[in-house]
């Protein structure tokens, strides 16, 4: 076999062991985004994955014969079922009632394929290497395939070609290691069926080549199945997938599948956000908005003469240029990222504030749901403290808390671990249609309790829902609302993300 044994070992090994893995990565992303319950679902997925491992190193015993064409048929097979994985998973979400059958069911078929791999790959080559040098320099190549997948899912796949051609691209490495093998094995091949192994690896190579091109006409097609709407904007940030759907009533935006607002109706939401903390404030010179990359608590924000600088801290550039640069939302935004009192940080929240040193006279928190433990943290004690420390004498912060009424003990948690923060506290809900009960804290720093006051003269003739009476009406939280005790959510157990996917999940 001359030089083809080492061939396939320094670099065979390195593609197996990094498309492997980049499958396991695909599958947990997709159960979490598609199926919500981030932890839980990534969790079943890893246990599947390696027990299937298990099962394909233990099924590679009972091969005796022809070793070398099995190698390669494994490959094909792994190119066909792991490429396709992604775009089949979520055209099949829309419409197969048992999804996670499927989606367990690829995870382990994949897993067992790549399972018979390296012990495959291993006996034929140990004819040709010392027993102990085969083994540190598979299990070297294996973990460093391992590491390079690790590292380039998250940092360079996803983000710059979405999950659906990433899932495609590794079909085709491992459809490629098929038919290199056909080449680099030739000696130890029988010549009977040659051809037709180099056949098939070019038929799967080009089925998935053809998928790559057809790419984003099937995450279209899939997101609109599950959107139930036309999408007029999609792309893949480093951090999320974007998605803007639209009907005859307005346009919806959609992030990692979750969605965000609702242009009928975000009015609703965004006023009931904003102006209560402006109403208890004593000052609103300085304002701090943390999330809120859309700009529509800006724009509300902003109706106010008295604010002389608004500081925008949002993670994903990719969302703050959305709401520069799409039409429709720069209309409902009323352009207000352009106004130039607007400074805009793309940051994580959490280490932004632990290096700033400005002091906030109103301070919106417009985070996404705690559905991860990324988000989860910054509902924390330790965020909520720090965040303490850069409000102003008297400031006034208001943030939103998932739905009361759905979800009582995530309202509750995020209510109760702001007073156990050092917060006055004043929670309140809102009725908006395309969310139904939502619900919202108003704090502040002083041993005061939190009430709204009234409607500033400046922006009461501006709104279109809230008045001094409507807004007073919020606070009177009804009976099947009323506070109940749970655990403070902290960095160390995130208890938050636990509530809200058990609460959620029973709901849907």
């Amino acid at each position: 076999m001359n030089r083809a044994p080492f061939a396939l070992l320094y670099l065979n090994v390195l593609v197996i062991a990094t498309c492997g893995l980049i499958y396991e990565l695909l599958a947990g992303t997709l159960a979490s985004y598609l199926l919500g319950d981030s932890v839980t679902q990534f969790s079943f997925v890893i246990g599947v994955y390696l027990s299937a491992l298990g099962v394909g190193a233990w099924l590679s015993r009972y091969i005796n014969k022809r070793l070398a064409r099995c190698f390669i048929e494994v490959e094909l097979a792994l190119a066909l079922i792991g490429g396709m994985s992604a775009p089949l998973l979520f055209i099949a979400f829309a419409w197969l009632s048992g999804f996670r059958l499927l989606l367990f069911g690829l995870v382990f078929v994949i897993g067992v394929l790549v399972g018979l791999e390296l012990p495959l790959l291993m006996r034929i080559l140990k004819e040709h290497l010392d027993f102990s040098d085969l083994v540190s320099k598979v299990l070297s190549f294996d973990y460093l395939g391992a590491l390079l997948a690790s590292l380039s899912f998250p940092i360079f796949f996803v983000p710059h070609l979405g999950l659906v051609r990433t899932s495609l691209l590794f079909g085709i490495l491992n459809a490629l290691v098929g038919l290199w093998g056909t080449y680099l094995l030739r000696p130890i091949l029988s010549p009977k069926g040659l051809n037709g192994l180099r056949g098939r690896s070019i038929l799967v190579i080009g089925l998935l080549v053809v998928g790559i091109i057809k790419a984003e006409s099937l995450t279209t097609l899939a997101e609109e199945n599950i959107l139930a709407q036309p999408i007029v904007h999609a792309k893949q940030s480093p951090y999320q997938r974007i998605v803007i759907t639209k009907n005859k009533k307005g346009f919806q935006l959609h992030l990692n599948g979750q969605l965000q607002f609702n242009s009928l109706d975000e009015y609703r939401y965004h006023e009931a956000l904003v102006h209560p903390a402006f109403s208890v404030s004593n000052a609103s010179k300085r304002v701090l908005v943390l999330g809120g990359g859309d700009g529509l608590a800006v724009r509300e924000i902003l109706k106010y003469r008295s604010v002389e600088s608004v500081t925008l801290v949002d993670l994903d550039p990719e969302v703050t240029g959305l709401a520069s640069n799409f039409g429709p939302l720069v209309d409902l935004n009323a352009k207000s990222l352009f106004d130039e009192r607007v400074n805009v940080i793309n940051d994580d929240a959490f280490v932004w504030i632990g290096k700033c040193q400005e002091q906030f006279d109103v301070v919106i928190v417009d985070f996404p749901d705690p559905g991860v433990y990324s988000v989860g943290k910054l509902y924390s004690s330790r965020f909520f403290k720090m965040l303490r420390s850069r409000l102003a004498p008297d400031a006034a912060l208001a943030i939103q808390c998932t739905s009361p009424l759905v979800a009582p003990q995530s309202f509750w948690c995020i209510a109760n671990t702001l007073e156990a923060s050092g917060f006055s506290i004043a929670p309140y809900r809102v009725s908006v249609p395309t969310f139904g009960i939502w619900g919202f804290v108003l704090a502040g720093t002083s041993e005061v309790p939190v009430r709204p006051a009234h409607l500033q003269d400046d922006v009461a003739g501006k709104l279109r829902f809230l008045t001094d009476q409507v807004m007073l009406d919020l606070f009177e939280m009804p009976a099947d609302l009323q506070p109940i005790e749970t655990e403070l959510n902290r960095l160390d157990n995130q208890v938050l993300v636990r509530y809200y996917e058990q609460e959620w999940n029973d709901f849907d």
